[in-house]
């Protein structure tokens, strides 16, 4: 609307100033070099703006001819610029559609129109990870290493490549680089912390851990810190008890439910006579996560103490979670050793029905010592192989008898889980079929569920159980099911994975790859 108005305004001035003129018309005279010229000043206002004009038009030409070669030029790289683009997104396109061919050839188009481009290298770099040429995807790497702009993207590369072929010293200098170079990348920070971790440079983790605080939220800097003051207090656990005692108890305010600083903490509280604040401890440790670590250190907190005094104990200890499994054993090896058989049972019976490898075991001892039953007590140890695992300290496949800061596999900080190893692998307990009538061939006097379960035995190798195994072992009996035995299904083919990107999110491995080749095909297993 203003613009309007303007417009208005201004056509208003120009008629106003063309009727005032021809209103009042004048003569103008030039005299120049003897020439005489006059004529009206509406017609020489007219024949200024013309030549204004023209001028303007002549100027315009002159500029737009000089110019053309820079603007021929511009266009032609504008042109050039597209077509690069267009190769480098469709040579990414081919990258992560696993297209070696194709991948290939955006590559070379990309290194003819545009070979200095950032985007140009990581396209290279990406395209020889997935024809599996390290040369080449290094030589990249380092290109981008050397640019200011692509120096942490060329780190990471290289930081990934060293770590593929094993070369912990490589990889370390170049997280190093790559933390000093821009401290807020995660990644550089993550892989010098675990690298410090693997070492067992414990103060010097901690102190890179203090740096990286402002990168990390408040749970995750406090878990970590725990574990690793934890790990500080094992390493030091021998030879400085007291600097143990310290860096375990400030573990345990961090993360109260992290299992090894409440043990290692109750145990060296209770070694200085503060036995009130390790049985504390222990106690919100063992209310957050019941462990039998956390179970054996409080019974042998008190030293001196008869067992039934300690049963007592520990059956106070059993009460603050009801119901538990880790309560339930503890209560019953304590009262083995108490000698107090009927509550061991007690214990252990609503566990009989698919006992784990410690309730085979505790059965095994009770029956030795509550009947002197030598062969109740092998069946219940011979039961224990073939039953189900106990829970263990399990990280990326790695089952470790004790707890580990760190993953031995990844070297991932607070790693391993108390969890039952390989847990979707357990078989649900199993159901006996009956033998068909047509193909019975049980000798006289054994059942033909005896003769399956014989049958079964010898198919997956393990001996087969007495006749009635199961019913002197307390165990629920022997379900049948009619019909075929189930057929086992196809194994599942896995999906080629597609190469790493290094960018500031990727996730490494430990290093390990390898390299399969089929027709032009890659597969690179993490």
């Amino acid at each position: 609307m203003i613009r309007v108005i303007l417009y208005l305004i201004l056509v208003g001035a120009l008629a106003y100033g063309v009727a005032f003129f021809a209103d009042r018309p004048g003569d103008v005279v030039v005299t120049w070099q003897g020439m005489r010229i006059e004529t009206s000043l509406l017609v020489l206002g007219s024949a200024l703006v013309a030549a204004f004009f023209a001028l303007t038009l002549i100027l315009s030409l002159i500029r737009t001819v000089a110019r053309s070669p820079l603007v021929l030029s511009r266009l032609l790289r504008n042109r050039r610029g597209v077509r690069a683009y267009e190769a480098i997104s469709n040579g990414l396109i081919a990258v992560g559609a696993g297209d070696i061919a194709a991948a290939r050839k955006f590559t070379a188009e990309v290194g003819r129109l545009a070979p200095g481009e950032p985007l140009a290298l990581l396209l290279s770099a990406q395209s020889a990870q997935l024809a599996g040429d390290r040369e080449a995807a290094e030589r990249a790497f380092r290109a981008m290493a050397g640019r200011p702009d692509t120096k942490a993207l060329g780190l990471h590369g290289l930081f990934i490549e060293a770590r593929r072929r094993s070369d912990a010293a490589s990889a370390r200098a170049y997280a190093e680089e790559a933390a000093r170079t821009a401290p807020s990348l995660g990644w550089a920070g993550t892989a010098v912390l675990e690298t410090r971790c693997r070492d067992g440079d414990w103060a010097g983790a901690l102190n890179l851990l203090e740096q990286n605080m402002r990168m990390l939220d408040k749970p995750r800097y406090r878990r970590q810190r725990a574990v690793l003051l934890t790990a500080r207090a094992l390493a030091v656990e021998d030879s400085d008890r007291d600097a143990a005692k310290e860096f375990a108890i400030e573990a345990d305010k961090l993360a109260p439910n992290l299992i090894p600083a409440a043990a290692l903490a109750g145990r060296l509280l209770a070694e200085s006579g503060k036995l009130r604040k390790a049985s504390r401890v222990i106690d919100s440790a063992w209310r957050a996560n019941p462990h039998p670590e956390l179970a054996q250190t409080y019974a042998e907190l008190r030293s001196g103490e008869s067992a039934r005094e300690r049963l007592k104990r520990i059956e106070s200890l059993a009460g603050r979670v009801p119901g538990h499994m880790e309560g339930a054993l503890a209560v019953a090896r304590a009262a083995l050793d108490a000698q107090e058989f009927g509550k061991a049972r007690t214990e252990l019976e609503p566990y009989l029905h698919r006992p784990t490898k410690r309730v085979c075991l505790l059965m095994a001892t009770l029956e030795r010592g509550e009947r002197n039953d030598e062969g109740h007590a092998r069946e219940w140890t011979a039961r224990a192989v073939n039953a189900a695992p106990d829970p263990q300290w399990t990280a990326d496949g790695y089952v470790s008898d004790r707890w580990l800061p760190i993953s031995p596999v990844s070297g991932r900080i607070d790693a391993f889980e108390w969890r039952v190893p390989l847990a979707g692998m357990i078989a649900a307990p199993i159901i006996e079929p009956e033998a068909p009538k047509s193909i019975n061939t049980a000798p006289a006097g054994r059942t033909s569920i005896e003769s399956a379960s014989i049958r079964n035995a010898a198919i997956e190798g393990a001996p087969p159980s007495p006749p009635n195994a199961n019913a002197a072992a307390g165990a629920a009996p022997i379900r049948r099911r009619r019909g075929p035995l189930p057929v086992k299904p196809e194994p599942v083919i896995p999906l080629v994975r597609a190469p790493d990107d290094p960018g500031p999110d990727a996730t490494e491995d430990d290093g390990t790859a390898a390299r399969q080749d089929n027709g032009g095909w890659s597969k690179i297993f993490e």
